[in-house]
């Protein structure tokens, strides 16, 4: 299949280049230009920015697309420069978000709103999403604008098979998952201030969610279907720490604390009553499709960030004022 990558140099988009490449597939890479790693398999690459798109469809109907892949919109107006862009008679992938979901709102506003596992048809949000995803280096989208369920609408409309993805880890993973325990073993840190590391909230291997994007676009009737992909089997955030601690090699222990002393970034680690576990067991029914062992994602993924750590993580200020505080508690 010829397939056009909207994105597809940075980190989920990275991924499934690297896999639909494996498979057999050409590409076309339709980025700016501003991120394009060495280690890219070979692929054509249409520079424009996403804006523009509508006036550079020529350009991207030369390649003959048979698909097109979008792993980059996040407001209407960009989904819209996409399919404006786009042939009519393709097949037609978006990747969406589980912030879709009211369950989303629950987690901000502290209640409990849904039932779980989500599945594909659960209640999902109407009012502008709580938050929005961090911005990331180069992105140049208007945040207030952000809003996955537009993007999804412009989709479906034209037939397309949307993928609601989850909290992503693994390697070139910019938002760093991972980062809330490895900053801390880095640093050599024994006790680690933790909440009652009950939440659930999906995941998914980059690799594994990259593996179940391709089939998504490979199945003809994925058509127009709306698709959960994460993990089957979500570890509550308390064994997931203790997870990514095995996996780096890295003995700590877990410091019970109260909710008001934790740190920023263990925040999570709280009491958070509205779990957001979604179910993918249609991606598994319609594509064949499940994730791989988490323990060995978990384990490639450490590693990865283990030697690709980011800037500035050296404060542990809030940590040892929550240990002293649960210490003095304690009496």
């Amino acid at each position: 299949m010829r397939v056009a990558v909207l994105g597809g140099t940075r980190f989920i988009g990275r991924a499934l280049v690297k896999e639909l490449a494996a498979a057999g597939h050409e590409l076309l890479l339709v980025h700016r230009g501003r991120h394009e790693p060495d280690d890219l398999p070979p692929a054509e690459h249409l520079h424009a920015e996403r804006n523009d798109l509508p006036s550079r469809a020529a350009d991207l109907r030369a390649f003959g697309p048979d698909a097109v892949v979008d792993t980059a919109s996040m407001t209407q107006a960009l989904a819209e420069a996409a399919l404006t862009a786009a042939p009519t008679d393709v097949r037609l992938l978006v990747v969406s978000s589980m912030d879709v979901y009211r369950a989303f709102s629950g987690v901000w506003s502290a209640r409990i709103t849904d039932a779980v596992p989500l599945g594909e048809d659960s209640p999902l949000r109407t009012q502008p999403p709580p938050d929005v995803p961090p911005r990331s280096p180069g992105w140049d989208f208007d945040l207030a604008r952000y809003e996955k369920l537009d993007v999804e609408r412009a989709y479906l409309a034209r037939g397309g098979t949307v993928c609601r993805i989850p909290a992503v880890y693994g390697e070139h993973d910019y938002q760093h998952r991972e980062e809330f325990i490895l900053r801390r073993v880095r640093a050599g840190r024994d006790r680690i201030p933790f909440g009652d590391g009950g939440w659930l909230f999906s995941r998914g291997h980059v690799g594994e969610i990259a593996r179940g994007l391709r089939l998504a676009l490979e199945t003809e009737a994925a058509a127009g279907q709306v698709l959960n992909l994460c993990e089957s089997r979500c570890a509550p955030i308390g064994l997931w720490a203790e997870q990514i601690l095995r996996a780096a090699g890295h003995q700590a222990e877990l410091v019970r604390v109260p909710d008001a002393v934790l740190p920023q970034d263990l925040a999570i680690t709280g009491s958070i009553p509205q779990p957001m576990l979604a179910d993918p067991s249609k991606a598994h029914r319609l594509l064949g499709w499940e994730h791989g062992p988490v323990e060995d994602a978990v384990e490639r993924s450490v590693r990865w960030h283990l030697q690709h750590p980011p800037d500035g993580s050296g404060d542990f200020a809030d940590d040892d004022r929550a240990l002293a505080q649960a210490a003095a508690a304690a009496g």
